[in-house]
């Protein structure tokens, strides 16, 4: 048995758990650039190319199109990922390689349904940062690193302004697009890769500080919207730490989800006129 193999694992409050085959740095390193440099091509090239001329509904639907396609992509990584290691992709594996079960206790490792309860203040920890502090955090980041200010036309809440939302009634396929990218962003894609592939693979090399290397990676990912880095940062770390704290990575994606599902029907309503 290799040495990595050895590796043993440790959950926050100390409790040794077996682990088997954890990544090696350039291991973590290599995944994260397969998910990292796509995104990073369809944000910076591929979007002001195809962009170029459309008005700002067509740009916006644009740019989440090609982010969708960068988020799949991500999937399907995590899928190729998963095969190469156990040999298969049913259900069953996923569920236990990506961690998607009930939450465990950090000192006994036992399953405890009641610890669900914790999601109430995580989510609502992680929608005060959001609305609370993500304006100032932009504003700072970007005043240190201007070159990473956010272009114009780069943001897509310019397809919600008062002047659009005429142009959204009756758009379905808007809707449909959203739900769509909603749904590999906040679950089967980034939280699939990064928190089910990566997390519980990433103690070997971080130790007990897996879950931050986890949040800070996670963060650096988005360098195709640089703008956002510092603000989603604390919002990042607690997804992370939920996964690995609770050894269920239903936390994280069901944080992550909030915005999402916020979101879809802030668009449901314009489609409608509601709005």
């Amino acid at each position: 048995m290799s040495t990595q193999e050895m590796t043993s694992t440790t959950n926050l409050q100390g409790l040794s758990l077996p682990a088997k085959n954890q990544y090696t740095l350039w291991q973590i390193l290599g995944i994260w650039f397969m998910a990292a440099a796509p995104m990073g091509l369809l944000g910076w090239v591929a979007y002001p190319a195809l962009s170029a001329g459309l008005a700002p509904l067509e740009a916006g639907l644009m740019r989440m199109k090609l982010i969708t396609v960068g988020l799949v992509w991500q999937f399907a990584l995590a899928m190729i990922i998963l095969y190469r290691e156990e040999g298969n992709i049913r259900l069953s594996t996923i569920s236990r390689r990506f961690w998607l079960n009930h939450p465990k206790s950090a000192r006994s490792g036992e399953t405890k349904k009641a610890l669900w309860w914790w999601l109430i203040p995580l989510i609502v920890f992680v929608a005060a940062l959001e609305i609370g502090l993500r304006s100032t955090l932009v504003t700072v980041w970007t005043g240190i690193f201007p070159f990473f200010a956010e272009p114009k036309g780069y943001d897509m809440a310019a397809m919600f302004t008062p002047e659009m939302r005429g142009q959204l009634v009756g758009a379905w396929g808007l809707f449909a697009l959203f739900a769509v990218s909603a749904a590999f962003n906040t679950f089967l894609g980034e939280e699939f890769l990064f928190r089910g592939v990566l997390l519980p693979k990433m103690e070997g090399v971080f130790g007990k500080w897996d879950w931050v290397a986890n949040g800070v990676m996670f963060s650096c990912y988005h360098f195709h919207q640089p703008w956002g880095i510092l603000a989603t940062l604390l919002g990042d770390l607690t997804l992370a730490f939920s996964g690995k704290h609770f050894r269920s990575n239903w936390f994280p994606i069901i944080i992550h989800s909030g915005q999402s599902v916020f979101f879809l029907f802030l668009i449901l309503g314009l489609v409608l006129g509601l709005a």
